[in-house]
C-alpha cells in the first residue's frame, strides 16, 4: 500500500485532471443544440468583456459579459453565421470587442509599428558596426608623405628620460 503522501498527491493530481475549465457561462444560458452552444462557446472565447477588458465574455462574470453572451446565441439562433455574430458585435460595440483585432488600414500602423521599430534597430546596429570597423583600426589609417615625416621628427626629437 502506499504511503499517506503519495495516496494524496494521487487523489489530488486524479481531482486536477477531472476538473474542467468553468467558464461564466450559466446553466440557464446553455443553448439545447451542442452544435450552436459550442459555436457560441467559440465566438464568446472571441469576444472582449467591455467591464474587464482583459477577459473573453465567456469567461468573464460581469452582467454586460452576460448580456452579450446572450446576444450572441441570439444571433446563432437567429441563423446567422459565426462571421455575421462578430460582425454585429463590431458594429455594435466597436473593434475593441475583439480579442483579436482585424488586420485593416485603419489599425495598420499598430500592426506594422513592431516590425518597423525591429527593422529600424536592426539597421541602426549594422550601420554601428559598420562605422566601428571602419575607424577601429589606427593601424589601417594611411599617412601622407608630410605627416609621415613629421611624425619621424617628433619620435627622433625625443629625449629619453634621465636615468636617476
Amino acid at each position: 500500500m502506499a504511503p499517506f503522501p503519495h495516496r494524496l498527491a494521487l487523489a489530488l493530481l486524479a481531482a486536477l485532471l477531472l476538473v474542467a475549465p468553468a467558464g461564466a457561462v450559466q446553466p440557464d444560458e446553455v443553448l439545447g443544440d451542442p452544435n450552436l452552444e459550442s459555436r457560441a462557446r467559440a465566438l464568446s472565447a472571441e469576444l472582449r468583456c467591455m467591464v474587464c477588458q482583459n477577459q473573453s465574455i465567456d469567461d468573464s462574470d460581469a452582467p454586460l459579459a452576460k448580456d452579450l453572451r446572450l446576444i450572441v446565441r441570439e444571433r446563432l439562433k437567429a441563423g446567422d453565421s459565426d462571421a455575421q455574430v462578430l460582425d454585429f458585435m463590431v458594429a455594435r460595440y466597436g473593434e475593441f470587442v475583439l480579442l483579436r483585432p482585424r488586420f485593416s488600414w485603419r489599425n495598420a500602423l499598430l500592426w506594422a509599428t513592431p516590425v518597423v521599430v525591429l527593422g529600424l534597430g536592426a539597421l541602426a546596429s549594422i550601420l554601428a558596426l559598420r562605422r566601428r570597423r571602419a575607424g577601429a583600426s589606427p593601424r589601417d589609417a594611411h599617412l601622407t608623405p608630410e605627416e609621415e615625416a613629421k611624425l619621424q621628427r617628433l619620435l627622433s626629437d625625443r629625449t629619453p628620460p634621465a636615468a636617476g
